[in-house]
């Protein structure tokens, strides 16, 4: 797609060596870039040398932010959205934002580029073939049906979780979907302290547990009920 309205860039998860030659050239080339996080990619663009303006574009804004770039759009502004880390859209702001965009038949491309789901994914030794993304569970309400719903599932499973919530996930993987299940946490995907933890959840609980603290973001992929575990 020659000259989209809207660009989708991802930004590395972890080693700023992830971002791609176009991304940079995109966020050089366009009007404005629109971040989940204005310090967080400011200290990117001052990395790379790009001083195109920032606008704030988040899960607390969005709402209200978005009829606004869509008219900013229309009058002949190229922009490009990004987030703290990754794709976005994928367990971050951009849904609405795009589909605004696809309602007012304005144009958007989605670069290729750096996320925390299938390298954790490609990496688990768990069959990938066919896999569920879960993105976040919910934190209090709802958390337990999802459990039950994913524990009907035949294929695997990928989910984020925060440092501050991974042995819970882990125990309630351990309740609702079985101590054999086959598992994989990676830890701080292609950052220097990068760690997988693998074998059945209960024995990854064990040795999560058994850390002097809990740090980093995790992406947990664990196999599905398919009868062959």
């Amino acid at each position: 797609m020659e000259n989209p309205d809207l660009y989708l860039v991802p930004t590395p998860v972890g080693n700023l060596g992830d971002i791609t030659s176009r991304a940079i050239a995109v966020l050089q080339d366009v009007d404005r870039i629109l971040a989940e996080d204005t310090r967080n990619t400011g200290r990117l663009l001052k990395h790379f040398e790009i001083s195109t303006p920032m606008y704030a574009y988040h899960a607390h804004n969005e709402h209200k932010a978005t009829a606004a770039i869509v008219e900013s759009l229309r009058s002949g502004q190229k922009m490009a959205l990004v987030t703290d880390a990754g794709t976005p859209g994928i367990s971050d702001p951009g849904y609405l934002l795009v589909r605004a965009c696809h309602d007012a038949s304005l144009s958007v491309s989605c670069l290729p580029g750096a996320n925390a789901l299938l390298p954790a994914l490609a990496m688990s030794g768990i069959p990938c073939d066919r896999f569920y993304f879960e993105g976040f569970l919910p934190h209090k309400k709802g958390r337990q049906t999802r459990w039950k719903k994913l524990a009907e599932l035949q294929v695997t499973t990928v989910l984020y979780e925060s440092p501050h919530r991974i042995l819970k996930c882990l125990r309630e993987m351990v309740e609702h979907i079985g101590p054999n299940t086959d598992v994989a946490v990676v830890k701080e995907i292609s950052k220097l302290y990068e760690t997988i933890y693998r074998g059945m959840a209960s024995e990854v609980l064990l040795q999560l547990e058994e850390l002097p603290s809990i740090k980093g973001e995790y992406v947990v992929v664990f196999r599905g009920n398919d009868g062959d575990q």
